[in-house]
């Protein structure tokens, strides 16, 4: 079978190694708290709307902003994925391997969830009443590493959040660094694909890890999951902030921006696919009120600017108000048009993609755009193999 079609996962549990075939069904992931009400169908969002950047249009079909220049660019509506997740027979094939951790082994993060949908405070507004529980959960750990990397080299590195679970894999990410890396467009990176620890928005304790304005989070991978890597697949991952970067979608993507927030002095690169800068925070926290709303409403203008880099995406249907706070605090495409001219104002290295015809996280247009995006935020990085 070719081996671009099937990759071979090493899985890791404690010192057992296990080879297993990718056609294996998931046996471990984390237990799902019920969904909240369905979301409401988002409006379509002219480009031009009041408080929107003026964008530069990138025409034609598949067509990509480039890779630079900063701004803010409209590409769209019609989507096809990008040359680099064709199957190339001579591009190498990186390793995918798997971790599984366990909850009860966390000294940050032991499991929460919810039951039911919290209901908003009526003493305050910008926050819900939620009742959570304890709830341990097993979390995998999803590694993939280039060919060209050679054992005992530190290496640069991307973190993803919304990792794949067991025996499953991301190929729009692992076939688009195999051929980027293959191309000498990008180093030779090692990826980090870090499954959230279940359920999604307040009260979960996805929505734990991701909304929360701190740097617990980064600390967390920091101390936990990157120390479990190298022990595990016997690579070394840089210390250098130039070297890490860090992905994600949704609250995924606000986990992103927070992690080279509080932690510049561990990245220093981020990608943000429909970024949840609203306000999704909980527990509710006087010091930042507005969750990751206050990102763009003041926190990014009051600060000294930071060696971060940031490559951002928002969709034209993305979400508006999807749960039942009315705070004038939830709606995607003004967060992220604020946050366009916030970084664009303290002069900050970024690039803004307005999708036409795009819902949340758009699975076509991250298609089409991952590479772009990712030979964007590491242009400048040097593109030897380590050694």
């Amino acid at each position: 079978m070719s081996p671009q079609v099937t990759r071979q996962f090493h899985l890791v549990a404690g010192v057992v190694c296990l080879f297993m075939a990718s056609g294996i069904q998931a046996q471990t992931a984390p237990a799902v708290s019920p969904a909240p009400p369905a979301r409401p169908t988002p409006p379509t969002r002219a480009p031009d709307i009041p408080g929107a950047p003026i964008f530069t249009k990138v025409a034609g079909t598949g067509a990509n902003a480039p890779i630079d220049k900063n701004g803010d660019f409209l590409i769209g509506p019609d989507y096809v994925p990008a040359p680099e997740l064709e199957p190339k027979a001579v591009i190498p094939q990186g390793e995918v391997w798997q971790i599984v951790m366990d909850s009860k082994d966390s000294k940050f993060y032991p499991g929460i969830a919810r039951e039911v949908f919290g209901t908003v405070d009526p003493n305050n507004p910008k926050t819900l009443i939620v009742e959570t529980h304890a709830k341990p959960y097993q979390r995998v750990i999803t590694v993939y590493i280039p060919s060209q990397y050679k054992r005992g080299a530190e290496a640069p590195f991307i973190v993803t959040h919304d990792g794949p679970a067991l025996d499953k894999s991301d190929p729009t990410l692992t076939r688009t660094l195999d051929t980027l890396i293959a191309q000498a467009r990008i180093p030779p990176l090692i990826a980090v694909m870090i499954q959230n620890g279940g359920g999604d928005a307040q009260g979960s304790q996805r929505g734990l890890e991701y909304d929360t304005m701190s740097g617990k989070f980064a600390e967390f991978i920091e101390a936990e999951v990157l120390p479990a890597v190298e022990k595990n697949t016997k690579v070394k991952l840089t210390r250098n902030a130039k070297g890490r970067a860090v992905m994600g979608c949704s609250s995924g993507a606000a986990a992103a921006l927070s992690m080279a927030w509080y932690h510049p002095e561990w990245y220093s690169k981020v990608i943000s696919y429909s970024g949840t800068y609203v306000n999704q925070q909980w527990p509710f926290n006087p010091e930042t009120p507005g969750g990751a709303w206050g990102y763009h409403e003041s926190i990014i203008a009051n600060a000294k600017p930071k060696p971060i880099r940031i490559w951002m995406h928002v969709g034209d249907r993305d979400l508006y108000n999807p749960n039942v706070m009315r705070d004038d605090m939830h709606d995607w495409v003004v967060a992220n048009h604020r946050m366009a001219k916030v970084l664009k104002d303290k002069g900050y290295d970024y690039q803004y993609v307005y999708a036409l015809d795009s819902g949340h996280c758009d699975k076509k247009v991250r298609e089409q755009t991952l590479a772009q995006a990712l030979e964007w935020v590491w242009r400048g990085y040097p593109k030897r193999n380590p050694r």
